[in-house]
């Protein structure tokens, strides 16, 4: 198991204070045995220092640290990424981007496409885990009320499905939620094959969606919706835990931005116990993350 440690600010802000140890850093993470070159695997290399290239003695292959990660192509110091993401890994509220604009001296603009571009990578880092065991699901509704709009499922605010494993004693540990166009069967469907593990009990309300799950490699346990029991009672915890960290920190999120601010959660969720580490771990996601282009972003 990888060693992650923590660190406090100050320390933090010595370590990486400029780009030469932030790029040492990621050059470590990025070839843990040394040098490899990833065009021949040749061991040798040299530092094209004005570039910040390794050129590999072989081949001639030139590459850099971030190509390929979330940091592809950035124009934004290392140094400035590194406390990024340390702000984000550390506060359980998020960091806005209006926030983090000031605090690193960067344009909104900057800032805004830095921090979609880590939650990007906590997305893509937790779509490698499935749920397993006990997993509770259900959907829920994200946005502003709508003038003359339905309520409940057949609202047109943005659909969310989520699921939460727990212990035998009903204790929560990992949570998954998905922004899906519909709320039909086969929707219900491909969202448990893709992030519950086969053979697991799966509880649900009595919304038809689900009561087709009983055909597929699940135990389907569900009960009418009774806000007075215990049932589903994490998953609607959380939930609206998710709900009020975008409102408290977030102010104007456009839906269609609305998976990665989901996916910010579930990855600071789904490592609550290792709150002081969280920034290595996002450094290792980021390094190993595709990139996301702002084109992307805004299509």
């Amino acid at each position: 198991m990888v060693k992650y440690n923590e660190i406090g600010l100050l320390a933090f802000a010595e370590k990486y204070k400029d780009d030469d140890s932030c790029r040492e850093f990621l050059f470590k993470k990025r070839f843990p045995k040394g040098f490899i070159c990833p065009k021949c695997e040749c061991g040798s290399y040299s530092l094209h220092s004005t570039r910040c290239l390794y050129q590999c003695s072989n081949c001639k292959y030139q590459c850099s640290v971030t190509a390929g990660t979330v940091m592809h192509g950035t124009h934004i110091p290392l140094c400035k990424w590194f406390m990024a993401m340390y702000l984000l890994a550390k506060d359980k509220r998020g960091c806005s981007a209006l926030q983090l604009s000031k605090e690193l001296t960067l344009t909104y603009k900057s800032a805004w496409f830095l921090l979609q571009r880590l939650r990007s990578a906590m997305g893509q880092r937790d779509s490698e885990y499935i749920l397993s065991g006990i997993v509770e699901v259900d959907d829920s509704y994200f946005g502003g009320k709508k003038k003359g709009g339905k309520r409940g499922r057949g609202t047109k605010k943005s659909k969310v499905i989520t699921a939460v494993s727990k212990t035998e004693a009903g204790k929560p540990l990992f949570i998954k939620m998905q922004v899906v166009q519909d709320l039909k069967s086969a929707t219900v469907k491909k969202f448990a094959l893709h992030n519950i593990e086969e053979n697991s009990q799966v509880q649900t309300d009595s919304y038809n969606s689900y009561k087709k799950l009983s055909a597929e490699k699940f135990t389907h346990k569900y009960e009418v919706f009774n806000p007075d029991t215990n049932w589903l009672h994490w998953l609607h915890i959380l939930i609206g835990n998710v709900k009020s960290f975008i409102r408290g920190t977030f102010h104007g999120l456009k839906e269609k931005h609305l998976q990665l601010y989901l996916d910010e959660y579930c990855y600071r969720f789904n490592r609550r116990y290792y709150n002081g580490s969280i920034f290595d771990r996002l450094s290792v996601a980021a390094m190993f993350s595709s990139p996301l282009s702002y084109a992307e972003l805004k299509g």
